[in-house]
């Protein structure tokens, strides 16, 4: 949006503002090839396509999900359904995301230093000083609106400066929670699993309690048997 509204006023008639104090043919020409190689407007024309295209990649992958899920209700019933939610950021798609977050980073960080690269750290001067066939001397040659582009400059690089800033903080949210939550799933498996060693004492306190029973169950019969077979004194007095 700052591209389409304000870039392209500004960077729009950079060549006819820049103006030497010569009259040579040519001379003007090249001394703008010299000092401005790439127009800023087209760097980050060039910036913008290529940080949309790992988006692409994101909205194509849910793309795919969708037709899946509609070919896979279309065989077993609209009330049947594949994904729980095919936008959500969750198995194949947390990958695609991630990724795109990597480009994007990537790409930002690289338009950025060739920027810094061509324009000397972002500065533009008021006059630069030209000594270039077909120049026949040191010509001065002066930008157009050299504060104007200079404010934009460093609003466009700290834009990009702010954006990589969110997509590393994203990719490390990202990447945090996934190992949180793998930890938190591991856990609740180890408390499901039972423990062979607690397991083993399980089994000999029950040895114990059924060794316990049946010496007291053995116990009584054992007087009733003595008892029956004993004979009745007072019967036979």
């Amino acid at each position: 949006m700052v591209y389409v509204v304000a870039a392209e006023r500004v960077w729009g008639d950079d060549q006819k503002d820049f103006d030497c104090n010569t009259k040579q043919p040519g001379c003007a020409n090249v001394c703008y090839d010299y000092f401005f190689p790439i127009s800023h407007i087209r760097l980050w024309a060039l910036q913008l396509i290529f940080v949309t295209c790992p988006s692409l990649m994101v909205v194509m992958h849910v793309a795919y999900r969708d037709d899946r899920e509609r070919k896979y209700q279309l065989k077993h019933g609209e009330n049947a359904k594949l994904y729980q939610d095919t936008g959500k950021k969750h198995g194949g798609l947390w990958w695609t995301y991630l990724i795109s977050l990597f480009f994007k980073t990537g790409i930002e960080i690289a338009f950025l230093y060739l920027l810094h690269l061509i324009y000397d750290s972002f500065y533009l001067p008021r006059l630069v000083k030209c000594q270039i066939d077909p120049c026949p001397n040191v010509v001065d040659c002066y930008i157009g609106r050299p504060t104007e582009k200079k404010i934009f400059t460093y609003f466009m690089v700290g834009a990009s400066a702010f954006c990589i800033v969110l997509n590393i903080c994203e990719i490390i949210y990202l990447i945090f929670k996934r190992v949180f939550g793998f930890a938190h799933r591991m856990r609740g498996r180890n408390r499901r699993s039972p423990d062979p060693h607690n397991h083993g004492d399980e089994k000999d306190h029950e040895c114990e309690c059924n060794l316990k029973m049946t010496r007291t169950d053995f116990k009584p019969r054992v007087n009733e048997e003595l008892r029956a077979s004993a004979p009745n004194l007072s019967s036979a007095a």
